[in-house]
């Protein structure tokens, strides 16, 4: 079955460029001019990705990603975020409250395409399992919820797939390469200091448990109990 992708797009040309490449490549498509207009269809039907303008005429961007990812039924949706912006702080920004992607305007279709393409099929691809166990660390899928020593731990997106990817591979030095990719869509060098900063983050949230994920000089990170 055909995923389901929602435009979020206030610029007309390029809103029809964006839903016009999209349904070529096979997908479904449906595209708003507006916040407000998303909101209203989201919660009748949820998409399997959301290509997400930052720069909109009612509700900002951000403002609507933040408020999909504190949702529990909607924080699960991939969303790439689309900007004319290109400064660091504001990528930066938008990673960090659960974008799973990025893009600057002006993209060329193969680019978009490409990048849909990757997010999903790493959407697809999250395991079934629904709980993860390590030590005194517990991941219960199902209900997107983390506990350690039996306290609930309040993680952002990002921390919360970072925590589970470690989990999922405990035991396994995972580098900072694959961690990137998988969790960010990039393996761009420069992009590193977001992995280190949300590993501190990380570590401090899980209390004690924290000491489980281990820096592995110049290669990764991996979490063991040894």
């Amino acid at each position: 079955m055909a995923s389901l992708i929602y435009v979020v797009e206030d610029d007309q040309n390029i809103r029809e460029i964006e839903s016009f490449a999209l349904k070529n490549s096979g997908y479904i498509v449906e595209a708003f001019d507006c916040g407000k207009a998303f909101f209203t269809r989201i919660k009748e039907k949820m998409p399997d990705l959301v290509l997400l303008d930052i720069m909109l005429p009612d509700i900002d961007g951000m403002e609507i990603l933040k408020r999909l990812k504190n949702d529990l039924d909607m924080r699960r949706i991939p969303v790439i975020m689309v900007t004319a912006k290109s400064s660091e702080i504001d990528k930066v920004k938008g990673l960090d409250q659960g974008a799973d992607d990025y893009m600057t305007k002006p993209f060329g279709v193969m680019e978009l395409i490409s990048r849909v393409k990757a997010i999903l099929r790493r959407s697809s691809s999250i395991s079934e399992d629904k709980i993860f166990k390590l030590g005194s660390i517990t991941i219960n899928d199902e209900k997107h919820a983390v506990f350690a020593d039996d306290n609930p731990v309040d993680l952002t997106f990002k921390e919360y797939n970072l925590l589970k990817l470690l989990v999922a591979n405990t035991g396994i030095v995972m580098s900072r390469d694959v961690i990137m990719d998988r969790i960010w869509g990039t393996s761009f060098e420069g992009e590193s200091r977001t992995l280190d900063m949300h590993i501190k983050t990380l570590r401090k949230k899980l209390g004690d448990s924290g000491a489980l994920i281990k820096t592995i000089r110049n290669v990764g990170y991996v979490i063991s109990l040894d």
